[in-house]
């Protein structure tokens, strides 16, 4: 697995986009922030469109960011959850301004808005 990623940045929008760019990491930490813990299945239920092969990668570059933390439950079967550390927690805060701005933008220009509702 690669290293933390630490630069050099321009600004702090840059450094954040650094660790959210794609479209699947922003989701996967708000679905995090709904739902609380959630195991691999109920992550790719959550986020219809998102291969296997992407949440995984997604998942392990947000826990190698410091963001999400992977729990291994060592048992027959196994069983991996995965949940927000505290800076997932914070970085999810400073993009509720990101998704009101969104939502009010899907309303102004008559978009439609997917209900996932998992």
């Amino acid at each position: 697995m690669s290293e933390m990623r630490r630069g050099p940045y321009f600004c702090g929008i840059d450094a954040a986009m650094d660790v959210v760019a794609g479209k699947w990491k922003s989701l996967i930490l708000w679905d995090l922030q709904e739902h609380g813990t959630r195991r691999f299945g109920e992550l790719r239920r959550g986020l219809p469109g998102v291969s296997e092969k992407m949440l995984t990668q997604q998942l392990r570059e947000l826990e190698e960011d410091g963001l999400v933390h992977r729990e291994i439950y060592r048992q027959v079967p196994p069983k991996v959850e995965y949940s927000l550390t505290e800076e997932g927690s914070s970085l999810n805060a400073a993009l509720e301004s990101l998704g009101d701005w969104g939502t009010e933008r899907i309303r102004r220009i008559g978009a439609t808005k997917v209900d996932v509702g998992v």
